[in-house]
């Protein structure tokens, strides 16, 4: 076997050769026996001109390739390099197509020997990295890469993470890699061929196990830390009451040291209403530095009580965030050990029953092979089973469903029930002071008929302003066709040889008789599933395409519930009917086998454990379709609903979803949840709306309940940090066409892009605006030298997105929905944010126009009462996104006139930090800016 590596790196005009692009630079390194021994690198004459983009991106210039030789000087030096060795590279299609291509024009054979994908085996190898992109990979390793997208670079980098990689394979068990290399020939690296060397190394060297690991039913697992469990014990630690107290804590961790009275004041808020079991709201404004302001005063009230405490944030990125770095600084803190667990919800956890089960399966499919070799790496590494350590591809996603903790009924090995992830965790969390979970857990927790969270009288509720949002789905319903045609198509038809059939095989094997429901009659009654199922979804679609507006330019259609039954009712009547009876006779059928074959003569094997556990799981959701159908069609409802279907018209059947959701939930919260606790602390930035809680003390189901509230102001001095402007010389945008004042908003942010040198994040509240908005700007050619990216447009998470923003100097993001909030972008990467439209619901939204609808009938103004507080708290969470620190500087404009015309207007000025707002014209504008930055 070869083991000389030549790593190869290019750039190059554009991302196709075919259409003509062409390598610009060259770059390769070699490595032999573990040592870079070679190192080549050469400009390449190109037959055009480099674009204005690919020149921003690497800083080559025509004029720096105009005397570097062409390809065909260079290509057989670089073809004497690559013989005999493999060719590697980050990302390694996109290099070995354009070096092809070149080499058949220079008129040599081109590489045909094997090839190693670093960004594939980086994925395998270090499946929890947050990206693969070589610069990340790099300044997470501690690799020095000072000129990302130079070929040089870029080469001598990836040379060095192959290196890294080969000892991140060493320090693997032979076992691991010998089931790796099973399962590689779906990879488009030659990575059995790779792997064989290591293998055969791992064999002669009699390596032992590593002492923190164990083979356990066929695998390498991570041994679990034995955290010692036990009772909470009170402590005779006192509450820091001075502010003296408070730094003596703080500057244990903090250095240099910056002390914040805000902080100091939330701590109070948070202790005082736990000592006197009270619920309070606190709203902490940016910089406050909130999590440890709860934390500390939190911990010290458990020690002090002998009380556990639940945490919930709406997202699991601020639960990992408390956890890895917020936790650790408390533990310096406090003198004594601190026990704090984070519990998420059970799909979360891997089965490792199931994942084992799926190991013996073959399967081509490359997401499901790059996913299982991810998971067997990370299974000698994680000791907690949670799928947010994993960075998984959409397809491994969709795998992951296939191994993914559920309750599990049949599995009766001891073993895999002490190895049992989500098990294990909910046992810390028993012993724990401290428990970290989300809004969606709490919530299930809450309304479920067992425990899921151990008992606790006191909680904080951070991202406070989610919890009404997330808890309305809970107490309401959802259907949609993927969801049920993934759960039926799971089950399968007999000559699918999926669940269904594999399940008649069982009763063979365990000696059970079919005559309860013969085979063939199984197999029928699955084929109506399908037929009615498909016939449900298509009739609903159909009804709420005929019912909406001939000339709508929507893509996604909402459409009320209510009002298709009141025009359709009889049709809609007899489909529902036909459906549901299907339904039910097949739950009948599943339930009859799974229960004839948990009491049959013969025991279950242990791989036919996971099939069970999978069917009664399909019957689980079964009975929830049911239920939902019952919800949406049949019942009339004690409290008012908000029941719509969504359609998206250009799949039409593919993407239909059916919803209800309460339209208030404060009586529920209030009578589950608050009356229950003696003490809720709700945190978070945005609370008040004309600095009063009154609107979310409403929502929330806290009137008539003893609670606090207090606003905590931001430390930043923002009428220094901020100017805002709002343009007096663009349209109103009721007065003329939207093809007009999406022309007019175009120009004024080219022209302000063209002063700030991009930098600019812009706020849409229509993705249909943002798109025709983004086209203009593209078309124009004005900024050709711009990175501008675009939610829904350019792909990416919204992460991503923002990663790639702040990768170029001159960057534009456009972004809607939840760019309004959770992005963070400190320092000179954003200097600009500019607000398109107040953030008013918009009047397709079904939850929205029921409210108003209700409060109307109530005698109350839906639009005083309900509108504005919300959009005012979301205008304030958008505004947050400019200045995320103390020496952030910058400027927002709000495009949307009625802030300064409309009475309503002081509503959202006044709910903002202390800014004075300048009514300009574009001239004026640029003359603020090119002065202010």
């Amino acid at each position: 076997m070869s083991n000389k590596y030549v790593v190869v790196d290019l750039e190059t005009t554009g991302n196709s050769p075919k259409k003509g692009d062409q390598i610009i630079q060259l770059a390769a390194v070699v490595i032999e026996n573990g040592q870079i021994t070679e190192q080549y690198a050469s400009l390449v004459q190109p037959s055009h001109s480099i674009p204005p983009f690919i020149e921003e991106l690497t800083g080559l210039t025509d004029e720096m390739v105009a005397t570097a030789p062409k390809f065909s000087e260079i290509a057989k030096k670089v073809e004497q390099m690559l013989e005999g060795a493999y060719f590697v590279a980050h990302n390694v299609l996109f290099d070995l197509s354009f070096l092809q291509e070149e080499f058949k024009m220079a008129g040599l054979a081109g590489f045909y020997g094997p090839i190693i994908d670093t960004v594939e085996l980086a994925r395998i190898f270090l499946p929890s990295e947050d990206s693969y992109k070589l610069s990340d990979l790099s300044l997470n390793l501690g690799l020095s890469h000072v000129r990302p997208h130079q070929a040089d670079s870029d080469a001598y980098v990836t040379a060095e993470l192959l290196l890294i990689l080969e000892q991140k394979m060493k320090s693997l068990p032979l076992l691991t890699l010998k089931q790796l290399k099973d399962i590689s020939f779906g990879l488009k690296s030659d990575l059995d061929l790779y792997l064989d060397d290591w293998i055969q190394w791992k064999e002669e060297s009699h390596q032992s196990l590593p002492s923190n690991l164990e083979i356990d039913h066929g695998i390498a697992l991570r041994k679990s830390q034995n955290k010692q469990e036990g009772k909470l014990n009170k402590s005779g630690i006192l509450y820091p009451y001075t502010k003296e107290e408070k730094e003596a804590y703080l500057q244990k961790v903090f250095k240099p040291f910056e002390s914040r009275e805000g902080q100091y004041q939330m701590m109070d808020a948070v202790y005082k209403a736990f000592i006197s079991e009270q619920h309070s709201l606190i709203e902490a404004g940016t910089g406050v530095g909130k999590s440890l302001a709860y934390l500390l005063p939190s911990i010290i009230f458990s020690l002090q009580e002998n009380e556990r405490i639940v945490i919930s944030t709406f997202t699991t990125q601020l639960q990992d965030q408390l956890l890895q770095k917020d936790l650790p600084l408390l533990t310096q803190m406090i003198p004594m050990p601190i026990k704090a667990s984070i519990l998420k919800g059970r799909n979360h956890y891997i089965s490792l029953a199931k994942f084992i089960h799926t190991l013996r399966s073959h399967d081509d499919n490359y997401d499901t092979c790059l996913t299982k070799m991810q998971i067997l790496v990370w299974l000698t590494e994680t000791t907690t089973g949670d799928v947010d350590e994993l960075n998984l591809s959409s397809g491994g996603q969709l795998y992951w469903n296939q191994i993914k903790n559920n309750r599990m009924l049949f599995i009766n090995d001891k073993d895999f029930r002490e190895k049992d992830f989500y098990n294990r965790a909910k046992k810390q969390a028993e012993s724990a002071q401290l428990i970290i979970t989300n809004h969606s857990m709490l919530l299930s927790d809450t309304i479920s008929d067992y425990d899921i969270l151990p008992s606790y009288q006191y909680a904080i509720i951070d991202e406070a302003h989610h919890f009404v949002k997330a808890a309305s789905p809970y107490f309401g319903r959802m259907l949609d066709f993927m969801t049920v045609r993934l759960t039926i198509n799971k089950l399968g038809l007999f000559e699918q040889k999926e669940w269904i059939f594999q399940l008649e095989q069982l009763l063979e094997e365990v000696g059970v008789s079919n005559e309860v429901i013969h085979s063939f009659e199984v197999n029928e009654m699955m084929e109506s599933l399908h037929t009615e199922m498909d016939e449900f979804f298509y009739l609903i679609s159909k009804l709420v395409q005929k019912s909406s507006p001939k000339k709508s330019k929507l893509v996604r259609v909402k459409m009320n519930v209510q009002n298709l039954i009141a025009k359709y009712g009889r049709q809609m009547d007899i489909q529902v009917e036909r459906f549901s009876s299907i339904l039910k006779e097949v739950i009948q059928m599943l339930t009859a086998r799974l229960h004839a074959i948990q009491n049959g003569p013969s025991p279950i094997a242990e791989k036919s454990q996971p099939l069970l556990e999978d069917v009664a799981s399909a019957v689980r959701e079964l009975e929830g379709y049911v239920n939902s159908l019952d919800f949406f069609f049949k019942n009339s409802q004690d409290s008012p609903l908000a029941s719509w279907v969504e359609v998206d018209l250009r799949a039409i059947q593919n993407v239909t979803s059916i919803y209800a959701e309460p339209l208030d939930v404060s009586e529920r919260l209030s009578q589950s949840f608050f009356t229950k606790k003696k003490s809720v602390v709700l945190a978070s930035a945005t609370m008040t709306v004309n600095q009063s809680f009154q609107y979310m003390e409403k929502e929330l189901g806290l009137e008539g309940l003893p609670c606090t509230s207090q606003q905590i102001p931001s430390p930043f001095q923002y009428e220094r940090q901020v100017k805002m402007i709002i343009p007096k010389d663009l349209p109103d945008i009721k007065a003329v066409k939207m093809e007009e004042y999406i022309a007019s908003i175009a120009e004024q942010i080219i022209s302000v892009a063209e002063v700030t040198k991009g930098r600019m994040l812009i706020l849409f509240t229509s993705f249909e605006m943002l798109k025709e908005t983004y086209q203009l700007i593209k078309e124009s050619d004005f900024l050709s030298e711009y990175a501008i990216f675009a939610q829904g447009i350019s792909g990416g998470s919204r992460s991503r997105l923002t990663r790639n923003f702040q990768k170029f100097d001159k960057a534009i993001l456009l972004g809607a929905s939840s760019f309004w909030e959770g992005v963070d972008i400190p320092g000179e990467d954003l200097s600009c944010l500019i607000i398109v439209r107040l953030p008013f619901a918009p009047p397709d939204d079904p939850v929205a126009s029921a409210k108003a609808a209700k409060m109307k009938r109530d005698g109350g103004n839906p639009f005083k009462e309900l509108a504005i507080p919300e959009a005012v708290i979301r205008f304030k969470q958008g505004f947050g996104r400019l200045i995320r620190s103390n020496t952030d500087r910058g400027v927002v404009i709000v495009f949307d006139r009625r802030i300064k015309t409309a009475s309503y207007g002081k509503a959202f000025l006044q709910s903002i930090p202390s800014v004075e707002a300048k009514e300009c014209d574009l001239n004026e504008t640029i003359h603020i800016i090119e002065e202010w930055l």
